[in-house]
């Protein structure tokens, strides 16, 4: 890693650290917060927040072992046409209360949202467009699974205004891909963004993982010199996160075929080092963007954010989850729906909301979120800029700066009166800078991914 000694690194590599994609982290979120706090918060937005919309379709056709998401293998169809009407409804009750607010970004997630087909999805873009006040040049973005995605379902979301599809990808050794139970060819993918690209849809990003089981620096190779041919505008670079305990269908995945910290660093290194050769902007920790794509733009011009989906150039206010497990950002804290698709559905048809979970963010709170947004997103926080932003005194966080010293001698981080600044050589772990900021982290917890 540059100047940075490896031996100096490795100490690093397998401590357990959020991804930071909010803080507090998701396991913090509690029963405490549920529809009457939600319902509070949305009918107190201000005047001006825009909204970003994200809707999640639980279901996919089959199960991908090495998969971390909120997802169902569903057979039937009249499954997936009651969860929409479902959909329909949630997002009729969110409209009521927030009005119809302007949307500057929406993105359909999963599972695999194309798993409703044309007439469901047309459906319920028009509800969407309908019920709120879609800005023109909003992004529309949606996942896509390419082993599943006929001509009829792209060119519904072309004629539905989505404007960004992201490939999930992966790997495309096939050893790699029997050991999670996903066979994707490239040839299968290249169908399926031509296919997009025919539609209108011409931002096509890609989803690659290292750390996979029998993954290797010359399969990664292989892997992002395969994904270059499909010229996409963003790839995101996402380590496996090995977590059997949590997710139970990992078990399956033996451990011992997995690579160790070094080789993962090595592997992610690899394909960095590939990506920008080819011409792409590195953003924070995970992204690659083209010098054009917008989400250069906003890391170039200081407004790039960081969120559940990753990084984002959304300009939204306030974020709304729609769907079994959707999560929300609002000004005043985080929410989530239930995960269990029959309770999610039995309260919506209710006429309720159906958050399950959440965490209001106190004062300190978005100080500190602040902090790690920038750390994540820059690579760079003004301490003392962000103190006096959020209204609190000089020297408010000494302690945690202090806390920066042990990193700052082992290359981590730079101290300039109270910036704090990862150097290039430390990106990949600018998460374990950054958790010094958190006040909630219990590192004995052992939940979250590695460093690396």
């Amino acid at each position: 890693m540059g100047n940075t000694a490896d031996s100096v690194i490795a100490k690093y590599l397998t401590e357990r650290i959020p991804r930071y994609t909010s803080y507090p982290p998701a396991p913090h979120f509690s029963s405490a917060t549920g529809p009457s706090s939600y319902r509070d918060w949305l009918c107190t937005l201000p005047d001006s927040a825009r909204l970003s919309l994200y809707l999640h379709v639980p279901f996919c056709r089959s199960l991908c072992w090495y998969c971390g998401c909120n997802t169902n293998i569903v057979r039937h169809w009249d499954a997936i046409e009651r969860y929409m009407r479902t959909l329909q409804r949630e997002i009729a009750l969110v409209a009521r209360l927030t009005g119809s607010r302007r949307v500057a970004h929406i993105h359909w997630g999963g599972g695999t949202p194309t798993i409703m087909g044309p007439g469901l999805f047309a459906a319920a873009m028009a509800h969407l467009r309908n019920l709120f006040d879609i800005e023109p040049n909003a992004e529309i973005a949606i996942e896509v699974d390419p082993r599943r995605l006929d001509t009829a379902m792209a060119d519904a979301l072309g004629q539905a205004g989505v404007t960004r599809a992201s490939l999930g990808v992966q790997s495309f050794d096939p050893s790699v891909q029997h050991a999670v139970a996903r066979i994707q060819s490239l040839a299968d993918t290249q169908s399926c963004a031509d296919r997009l690209r025919q539609a209108g849809i011409a931002a096509i990003n890609l989803d690659l993982l290292y750390g996979l089981p029998y993954e290797t620096v010359v399969t990664c190779e292989a892997t992002v010199k395969a994904a270059l041919t499909l010229a996409p505008a963003r790839l995101s670079v996402f380590g496996y996160a090995h977590v059997p305990a949590m997710m139970k269908h990992q078990r399956v995945i033996d451990a011992a075929t997995l690579p160790d910290s070094d080789e993962r660093l090595l592997q992610e290194q690899t394909i960095g080092r590939a990506l920008l050769q080819a011409g792409y902007n590195r953003i924070g920790l995970d992204h690659y963007a083209l010098p054009g794509d917008p989400l250069s733009q906003a890391h170039s011009d200081g407004t790039l954010k960081r969120n559940f989906q990753g990084y984002t150039d959304d300009p939204a206010e306030a974020s709304i989850g729609i769907g079994a497990s959707a999560i929300g950002q609002l000004p005043h804290g985080y929410v989530q729906n239930a995960a269990d698709t029959r309770i999610w559905r039995d309260r919506i048809e209710a006429g309720e909301l159906a958050t399950a979970r959440g965490f209001p963010l106190a004062r300190e709170d978005g100080l500190r979120a602040a902090i790690i947004e920038r750390l994540m997103c820059d690579l760079k926080a003004d301490i003392p800029a962000l103190l006096h932003r959020h209204g609190f005194p000089d020297g408010w966080l000494d302690t945690e700066l202090a806390g920066l010293h042990p990193l700052a001698a082992d290359g981590l981080a730079q101290i300039d009166n109270g910036v704090v600044i990862v150097p290039e050589a430390a990106r990949n772990l600018v998460r374990r800078v950054a958790s010094v900021f958190d006040a909630y982290l219990d590192p004995a917890a052992g939940r979250h991914a590695p460093a690396v």
